[in-house]
């Protein structure tokens, strides 16, 4: 180990508190394989979240600056979510680790309650 070179891991505990909440990671990954959603939309997605889980862990993000929330003065009212810069570089940066469980035995021998889904965009 000749060249190792020293990294901070200080930045990692905020956001591992952040992508460790069970909803986290499959809403940023959600919300990448479409332009936007719509809360109601982002249900049917994440068969199983619940509306208060869903619009905490929404908040969360949007506080965070992983996506954007999107109001427009409808009746009745409309709200959009989509990812922003730093949301979307956080799902570039899961896929090679969702790829990487999907890979693994004990993973497929588990009943996963629901197939996660991808797509990458360039």
């Amino acid at each position: 180990m000749n060249n190792c070179t020293e990294l901070c891991l200080c930045p990692l505990e905020g956001v591992i508190d952040i992508v460790s909440k069970k909803w986290t990671l499959l809403i940023i990954n959600s919300l990448g394989n479409h332009d936007k959603l719509r809360f109601n939309q982002l249900m049917k997605e994440l068969d199983g979240v619940s509306p208060k889980t869903l619009s905490d862990t929404l908040k969360v993000l949007e506080k965070e600056n992983l996506i954007k929330r999107d109001t427009f003065k409808e009746i009745p009212p409309r709200v959009e979510y989509s990812l922003i810069k730093d949301g979307i570089e956080l799902r570039k940066a899961i896929i090679p680790l969702i790829k990487w469980v999907a890979k693994r035995e004990n993973f497929r021998k588990k009943n996963v309650p629901h197939l996660v889904k991808f797509q990458l965009t360039t």
